[in-house]
């Protein structure tokens, strides 16, 4: 086992990546692919890959606590390939814990490690529109034609809208992060683009074309103005749901399911057959989803270590059942947003 900077991996150990990952259908998300790991690497410079026989991993350390390389954007985790043993990899990177939290179900070497799982949502684009609405709910079928009645006001009101499904405009991706920051904002949610590097990397994610992997931005426009959007990755047939927003003052035209009904329609064309919606309890999520895998919660580190982690998730879970919960929740929010 060795670690090497991600800069410092030979050829050799970039083609036994694409083949570990090739070999697995459980790594056909994006965040597996090694471009992903090249992009952060060359924002942040200090991306470190654990190599062993049979096994890659990727890590960002930060104060002696190693993460999955993206951390905290990345919404899938975990070694390519199953020759990754978590202890000794903690040892060979001289780190304190190794911890993750969207880490895809079915590595048996993390399985001590694990505290927790949750479900990530997907929808299957297979056939386009007419496929989806073979396969979803009810619910889903239902948002999905008030999406077409919502299309048809819009266009009455506003002018006809026009989607475009691959669109590398740097400007409208600068577009896309200052709306999100604004959704920041009025949430209290952190702001994932208040640190630095991390809109460069939207940047040199929409910048590359490979089929194989590469930044995807589709947006819908009233006219000349940004009706939604969203910037994702992409690998193969398969685009992960990262980025989506909407211009405010269209939220009565349900611009999310508008925006994803297009997406949905068009994946023929664009030869997608799955997007990731990501991990998370969003409503929106629980309607348009056809599947989910399980992502799992978890930390590599000494039992002392662990217990003190496993005490302040005790704290914090029954703060969040207590009648003060939605209040310390509040608060928690405002703290953020300054």
């Amino acid at each position: 086992m060795k670690v090497v900077g991600f800069g410092e991996l030979s050829a050799q150990d970039l083609e036994t990546w694409h083949r570990l990952r090739q070999a697995d259908p459980a790594l056909d998300s994006p965040y597996f692919h090694p471009n992903f790991s090249r992009a952060v690497h060359e924002v942040a410079g200090d991306v470190q890959v654990v190599v062993a026989d049979g096994g890659v991993l990727a890590v960002q350390v930060d104060a002696g606590v190693a993460r999955p390389v993206g951390w905290p954007g990345a919404d899938f985790q975990g070694p390519i390939g199953p020759g990754i043993e978590p202890a000794a990899a903690l040892a060979a990177l001289g780190a304190r814990s190794l911890e993750f939290d969207h880490l895809v179900d079915g590595h048996p070497a993390f399985e001590p490690w694990i505290e927790g799982r949750r479900i990530s949502p997907y929808v299957e684009t297979d056939g386009g529109l007419d496929g989806y609405l073979k396969r979803a709910s009810k619910s889903g079928r239902d948002n999905m034609a008030q999406a077409r009645r919502r299309t048809a006001k819009a266009g009455r009101e506003l002018g006809a809208l026009r989607f475009e499904a691959d669109l590398p405009d740097p400007a409208v991706l600068d577009q896309v992060i200052e709306l999100k920051r604004g959704q920041y904002r009025a949430t209290g949610a952190r702001d994932y683009f208040a640190v630095p590097g991390r809109r460069e990397l939207l940047h040199r994610l929409l910048a590359e074309r490979s089929p194989e992997f590469g930044g995807v931005l589709s947006a819908v426009f009233a006219g000349d103005r940004l009706f939604a959007a969203h910037f994702g990755i992409r690998s193969g047939g398969v685009l992960h749901w990262w980025f989506p927003v909407y211009e405010p003052s269209f939220g009565n035209y349900a611009p999310g399911w508008v925006l994803l009904r297009e997406l949905v329609s068009a994946a023929p064309a664009s030869e997608l057959v799955r997007i990731d919606l990501g991990r998370g309890e969003d409503e929106y999520k629980r309607r348009a989803m056809t599947g989910h895998v399980e992502v799992c919660q978890g930390m590599v580190a000494s039992r002392a270590r662990r217990g003190v982690r496993r005490a302040g998730l005790a704290v914090r879970s029954a703060i969040k059942e207590s009648p003060v919960g939605p209040h310390a929740k509040a608060v928690l929010r405002k703290l953020r947003s300054r």
